[in-house]
């Protein structure tokens, strides 16, 4: 059994990292270090994430590379209006909001480390997605 599960992005800065999701996303820090910061989602206690500097003894030396072929997803009630918060803090833009046929609407764009960061809200999914998935047996 699991009891929690948190992602832990190692950083090079922190408070840009905290920044970064604290602006984007209304993370808060629920506890700072100068090793760790811990953000939470105030309204989510599930919702957290850990920054670490990616130069920390807590950090094994063949894990202090940027991240590369991963991203993280968040799921918000407004994709668009995170887009809007997006631009606004001059974010780079990887994919502008567009409906995806598997019932996502996102958009993409990288954190401070070049992480790759989905910004996505529930859309209904194509009429293909559907047949293709979740079409009933009983026809």
């Amino acid at each position: 059994m699991v009891e929690r599960m948190v992602p832990a992005l190692y950083v090079y800065d922190l408070a840009l990292s905290k920044a970064f999701y604290c602006d984007l996303l209304g993370l808060k820090a629920a506890f700072e270090a100068d090793w760790i910061v811990q953000l939470a989602d105030p309204e989510n206690e599930a919702v957290e994430i850990i920054l670490q500097p990616r130069t920390h003894d807590l950090i094994p030396e063949a894990f202090r590379k940027a991240p590369q072929g991963c991203s993280i997803a968040f799921v918000v009630p407004d994709c668009d209006e995170h887009y809007q918060k997006a631009l606004s803090m001059g974010l780079e833009i990887i994919q502008e909001p567009r409906d995806e046929y598997y019932g996502q609407r996102r958009f993409l764009t990288v954190d401070p480390d070049g992480l790759l960061v989905d910004v996505s809200s529930n859309c209904d999914p194509s009429p293909e997605f559907m047949a293709k998935y979740f079409e009933s047996e009983s026809a």
